[in-house]
């Protein structure tokens, strides 16, 4: 109960007007700078009601989940937030809290480094000590001055360059990726058949290597892709998330960069694939701190190799939902030079998708395409939580019939109607937006009929 005759008058006005945005922002925000977290975090999501997308609003509550110790809710507020790109400082240092709370301290340590690049204003001492163990300490040498306090260094310039990313083996081909016919012929003919077939492509001047970049909504299976290509080649396959490169420490990141460069060249053929690659390549002209766009010259450096055999064999797949936003450099010959748009799936994908999900259950007659009709816009992993819901009301029906009951059609179109598409329509405005407005270069042509046809 709030006590505070100030906040109980403005909660009243609330109550008189409930459309008034700055209002319910300003009751909010006072709540939660006075404790009263429950009543911040319901007059938070009020105001998320009147303005869905506002990151001030979105970061108040996500900062009201930190502070009750819903970690949680805290990173599922922030996620939308995340996964564009561009977001408030704050919004990173509020996910490096949620994170840390979870446990995950490789991405902690990343969201709190990232934000304080853009922005060191939103720092916090006490947070950065508990993300980063305390350097080691080094031995004076003999005849330093009496009572200087012990030198320290990071743990990079004592350790030997080691990448943590590691190398597998995978599993998956491209029969195991439903639909996106397109885009496993350009990642053929780009990547794999130069390693199939060297003399012809030798014949033409054409040597195993080179990079792609993918670029799609999340969720609609660029990673999968990538692990596919690999499997399909019989490569090693090595992943690499932004976690084995960034830290804290100005000049590691360059370091972790390319001793995984290095990694992948010791186990060529190998397929080296960055996820999330905006983070490692953004346009250097928007960046602030002279260390990111070191980094940024790194990975142009590595790409281009020290000699002309120095990447041959590495198949450099990058992943992005935000392409826009990776500098131009990247997209010069011998880089990133090929772009493949990795569209939501089709009717017909989504109907091979979700049978490639239910392949591995007890099965009904199941009409994948009537499920299709009703799943439009969802992308792979959308139809990944519509399987999933349907298994779990069904394990709860066999467990009462004690036998395994078989998933039906009318199982999959419960749970579709039950689910909604996560980020097709977000995404596809963005990308209209540079379609129509910022394509001068024509880099985003390849999306101009996608978004005329449905969009």
């Amino acid at each position: 109960m709030v006590d505070d005759p100030a906040l109980r008058a403005l909660s009243e006005a609330a109550r008189l007007s409930p459309d008034n945005l700055p209002l319910r922002r300003h009751l909010a925000e006072q709540l939660l700078g006075k404790g009263y977290l429950a009543d911040a975090e319901a007059e938070f999501r009020a105001a998320l009601v009147l303005a869905p997308k506002d990151p001030d609003i979105v970061a108040g509550l996500a900062e009201a989940f930190v502070r009750q110790s819903s970690y949680g809710e805290a990173l599922s507020a922030l996620e939308p937030l995340l996964a564009e790109g561009g977001y408030p400082p704050k919004v990173g240092v509020l996910a490096a809290r949620a994170l840390l709370g979870e446990g995950d301290l490789h991405k902690a340590a990343y969201r709190y480094h990232e934000a304080v690049s853009r922005d060191p204003s939103v720092g916090d001492s006490d947070l950065a000590g508990r993300l980063v163990a305390p350097p080691p300490v080094v031995a004076e040498p003999a005849g330093a001055p009496a009572g200087n306090p012990p030198a320290y260094m990071p743990p990079s310039s004592v350790t030997h360059e080691r990448s943590t990313a590691e190398v597998e083996r995978s599993g998956f081909s491209f029969a195991d990726v439903a639909g996106m016919d397109e885009v496993k012929e350009a990642l053929r003919v780009k990547l794999l058949l130069p390693m199939q077939q060297p003399e012809l492509f030798a014949a033409f001047g054409k040597r195993a290597g080179g990079g792609v970049l993918l670029y799609g909504p999340p969720g609609a299976g660029k990673t999968h892709l990538a692990r596919a290509a690999a499997g399909e080649l019989g490569a090693a396959f090595v992943s690499v998330g932004l976690a084995d490169i960034l830290d804290m420490y100005i000049g590691s990141s360059e370091r972790n960069l390319r001793a995984t460069f290095d990694l992948a060249r010791r186990h060529r053929p190998c397929v080296l694939f960055f996820d999330e690659v905006d983070a490692l390549a953004a346009r250097r002209s928007d960046m602030r701190q002279t260390h990111n766009r070191q980094l940024v010259n790194q990975f142009l450096a590595e790409l281009d190799g020290v000699d002309q055999n120095a990447n041959e064999g590495v198949l450099v797949l990058a992943a992005t939902n935000a392409p826009w936003y990776i500098d131009v450099a990247f997209r010069r010959p011998g880089r990133f030079d090929q772009l493949v748009f990795v569209p939501p799936p089709d009717a017909d994908a989504r109907a091979a998708i979700l049978r490639i999900l239910c392949r591995d259950k007890p099965l009904a007659e199941v009409d994948f395409g009537a499920v299709a009709k009703v799943t439009d816009q969802f992308v792979g992993a959308d139809l990944k939580g519509v399987v999933d819901r349907a298994v779990e009301a069904k394990l709860q029906e066999s467990i009462r019939a004690g036998r395994p009951v078989p998933l039906s059609t009318r199982d999959l179109l419960a749970a579709a109607k039950t689910a909604r598409p996560t980020s097709v329509r977000e995404w596809m405005a963005t990308a209209r937006n540079y379609v129509m407005h910022a394509n001068e270069s024509g880099a985003w042509d390849d999306l101009m009929p996608y978004i005329q046809r449905k969009w």
